[in-house]
């Protein structure tokens, strides 16, 4: 079984957890969250083995997962970076658009990071990267360091959940609350 907390993750992988991590949280009844399929149109097909070989995007994603927990709408995006500066460039406006437009709904945002060095997990409240990205806009940095994050937001290592981000969920909601 594959576990982010001893080994180093690579491309797909941090999706491939998140995926594990939702279908448990389906069984244990707890949230619904599905993977939302980039919408592509195949250019070439090869005939032999019938896998996709050139294709392009038809339209510009929103976000990488969608769903509910207990009700309350849910979306978010997987990231991943190796150094602990994450380039605001990874993250495309469209996205952050789709992301206000879906907290002004009632719905909760954020993006999972999955930091290679460091080998953890955050997760990124949507109004902290309102916050980064609003600076940026104003011509401040264009990325943002580890060391401006709140500890309080890396996933813990937990037993038999691999991503564990409801708990972060909860504590994102306590501090909109104050």
């Amino acid at each position: 079984m594959a576990t982010w907390n001893s080994r180093g993750l690579r491309g797909s992988t941090l999706e491939d957890l998140i995926n594990r991590t939702n279908e448990k949280y389906a069984e244990y009844g707890l949230a619904l969250i599905q993977k939302v399929p980039t919408p592509i149109t195949p250019v070439q097909i090869d005939k032999e083995s019938r896998h996709i070989t050139l294709a392009y995007f038809e339209q510009k994603s929103t976000v990488d997962y969608i769903g509910a927990v207990q009700g309350l709408p849910v979306c978010f995006e997987a990231k991943e970076s190796a150094s602990d500066t994450y380039a605001l460039s990874n993250i495309h406006e469209h996205q952050v658009n789709f992301m206000d437009l879906f907290e002004k709904q009632g719905g909760i945002a954020f993006f999972l990071l999955f930091y290679s060095g460091r080998d953890l997990i955050y997760y990124l409240p949507y109004l902290k990267l309102r916050f980064f990205w609003e600076r940026m806009a104003s011509g401040g940095r264009k990325s943002f360091r580890f060391e401006e994050l709140n500890p309080d937001y890396v996933l813990p290592k937990k037993q038999g959940i691999l991503v564990p981000y409801l708990d972060m969920i909860q504590r994102d909601l306590g501090e909109r609350e104050r």
